[in-house]
Order: structure tokens, then sequence, then C-alpha cells
């Protein structure tokens, strides 16, 4: 998709929300004044604005389609059908950014934009996530929960329960500051659990390590619990 079918679509999902789904009107309002004087060809040009844009426009469209089910009873019938990772971000999370303010949103628009930001775990990440669903749990990953929510993935193992967890591979030194503020953004977020794992990259098998935490807390960690690893 090229940048001017982007900003048409933004648009439109703006004019189908304003009457039906306010909260959502809003963020997509703002969205459209973010991007509104980049010339098509620049924003096309612009990879991870473009994949946060196309997120964006998913999830739009998802919560537009079940406000549009008839009863309540069918809405509900389409959160049934997502896995326990997709019902979280639609039913909870995503709902909860739309309705609230997210102080962080402005400094990563602008660092988007500006090709400032850097995923330095993404092939981590990617390979956790792949793992998670090779052993048939579910997992959910996207920009405002990694940036905004502080959770690299969404996981969910046998018992279906959904789990936030950030991964990273600072030194020692620095962890237990990047812990205390991702304990503070999740509660802030009023996430009710979270994990948090730190790991040495020239550790053998510690992809499989990662995997056989984040499922095993999905499955046992207690509500209230933010517990860090190791």
């Amino acid at each position: 998709m090229q940048g001017k079918q982007i900003k048409i679509l933004l648009k439109s999902l703006n004019d189908q929300a304003s009457s039906v789904y306010p909260d959502l009107a809003r963020r997509l309002d703002e969205i459209n004044r973010w991007v509104k004087d980049v010339k098509p060809g620049l924003l096309t040009a612009k990879p991870l604005v473009m994949a946060f844009l196309l997120q964006m426009i998913r999830d739009s469209q998802v919560l537009l389609y079940i406000k549009a089910q008839s009863s309540t009873e069918e809405q509900q019938l389409q959160f049934e059908r997502m896995t326990p990772t997709e019902r979280y971000w639609y039913g909870y999370l995503f709902p909860k950014w739309l309705a609230e303010r997210d102080s962080k949103f402005g400094t990563w628009k602008k660092k988007l934009m500006a090709g400032e930001f850097s995923a330095s775990d993404e092939e981590i990440i990617r390979l956790i996530g792949s793992e998670v669903i090779r052993r048939e749990g579910n997992v959910w990953q996207c920009f405002i929960a990694d940036l905004s929510m502080a959770t690299d993935l969404i996981v969910s193992g046998s018992q279906q329960q959904p789990l936030c967890v950030q991964v990273t591979s600072l030194s020692e030194e620095f962890v237990t500051e990047k812990y205390l503020s991702w304990k503070e953004t999740l509660q802030n977020w009023e996430i009710d659990r979270g994990l948090f794992i730190s790991y040495n990259p020239g550790e053998a098998g510690f992809v499989d390590r990662l995997v056989n935490l984040a499922l095993y807390n999905s499955d046992r960690l207690s509500v209230g619990s933010y517990v860090k690893f190791p």
C-alpha cells in the first residue's frame, strides 16, 4: 500500500468512527494531522511509519467491524473467535489506549517520523514469537504495546492467559532502572501482571530460555505480579 492510499484510508476510517466510536475518531484525527503535511512519496519511503499506520488501520477496522454488529451478543461472539492475545488487545488494551492520554505517544511518533527509532531486539522478539506459535501458544506484537506500554510481546500458553512480556539485553547495571520504569508503565496502564526478562545474546539456547519463561509464567503468574528474570 502506498502513502496516498494510507492517507485516504485513515481519513475514511476517521469519518466512519466519528459517529460510532468517538475515542477512535479522536486518535485517528490526531494521526491524520501528524501525516497531513507529509508528501505521499516521502511517507511511503518511511517503512516504520508505514508499518505503524498499517497496524492502526487494521486495528481500527477490527473495532469498527465489532461495533457494527447488531447486538451485544454478536459483538461478544466476535471476541470469542479471537485468540487470547488478540482478545486482550482488542477487548482491553487498544480501547484503553484510545480512551486515555498517552504521555509517550508524541515522543515516539516524532522518532518514527525522523527515523530515530531503533529496534535493537527485533530479531530476538521475532524468534521468540515464532517459537511460541510453534509450541501452540499465541502471541501479539505491535508498536503501541511496545512503545507506549513497555510490552515487546503479549504471550499466552496452554491456560490461554495473556501476559505482557518485555525482553532486554542491557547490562546488569542498567537493568534495575529499566525494570522499575517498566513496572511503573504497566501499572499506569492497569496491566495486572507482567514479565521482564534480561538475556545474554552470547548464551547458548537463550531463545528457548526466554520462550520457556514466557509460556510458564503466562500459565502461572498471579495477578499483581511484575516479575524480573534473572
